[in-house]
């Protein structure tokens, strides 16, 4: 089979991840309109495992395809774009009105957006960095926000404003410039005894009250790209906050900062 047969076929393997991505997305719109709101929060979480492991499969079992490609880019937009925006609303947005439903707008809108860049830019962006906030973990902010409320039995309408800047400003990061590390580069093959234990300490402080310390984590992790930002260039300019935009910039101008 030649390379462009390969790349125009349908492989069932990673589309059946990416399948199960979209089913646990499409369930946290439908648990949350029912009032289950930690089902929904733990479905958009289990979306994007599985949309982690859908790309990496294709890859190993070297079926990659265009298909492929765009499948997971409908599926995302699914389960990081629409649910999260969804859940967010039904649990906090909808008692503030036009408020609420633009919140959650602009979330989705920020989501496509995302991964309309994101997908123009495959093969020529650095793949060390995202260029803007990455949809699944704008997804895990908005739904672990909600994760948390349903834990501690705080109703969404005491916290519909927090809700509203929290979910809006997802939206509005994913279509920044701000650089987000991809940890693409990471050696996940050359693993230490120290990685190991670190691994399982991680899983263990998860355990322990999970929908806060991942609220924390993503919201650490969402913070990291404006200071990623400023400290890599040598003079702060619109173009690095939004706008056109490519990692040349970025480059250029730290090549200049580390020039005596």
């Amino acid at each position: 089979m030649s390379d462009l047969q390969r790349s125009k076929g349908i492989y069932l393997l990673p589309n059946l991840f990416t399948t199960a991505g979209l089913f646990s997305g499409f369930y946290a719109v439908i648990a949350s309109m029912q009032g289950h709101f930690t089902a929904a929060a733990v479905a958009v979480f289990v979306a994007m495992i599985f949309d982690s492991f859908d790309g990496r499969i294709a890859r190993m079992t070297n079926t990659q395809s265009a298909f492929g490609a765009e499948y997971d880019s409908m599926a995302d937009m699914v389960s990081f774009g629409i649910a999260p925006a969804l859940v967010s609303y039904n649990w906090a947005l909808s008692g503030l009105g036009k408020v609420g439903w633009l919140a959650a707008f602009i979330y989705t809108a920020g989501a496509a957006l995302r991964l309309a860049r994101f997908n123009t830019q495959v093969g020529i962006a650095d793949k060390r960095y995202f260029q803007g906030l990455a949809s699944p973990a704008a997804a895990a902010i908005v739904v672990g926000l909600v994760w948390v409320g349903s834990d501690f039995d705080i109703e969404g309408s005491s916290l519909s404003w927090l809700a509203a800047i929290v979910t809006l400003l997802c939206g509005l990061l994913m279509v920044s410039n701000f650089r987000y590390p991809s940890f693409k580069e990471f050696d996940w093959k050359g693993g230490s005894f120290l990685a190991i234990l670190i691994v399982v300490g991680v899983l263990v402080i998860v355990s322990l009250q999970p929908a806060l310390v991942l609220f924390i984590v993503f919201s650490l992790y969402a913070l990291s790209g404006p200071v990623i930002t400023v400290r890599s260039v040598k003079e702060l300019k619109m173009e690095h906050v939004v706008g056109d935009n490519d990692d040349a910039d970025f480059e250029c101008d730290k090549d200049k900062k580390d020039q005596p």
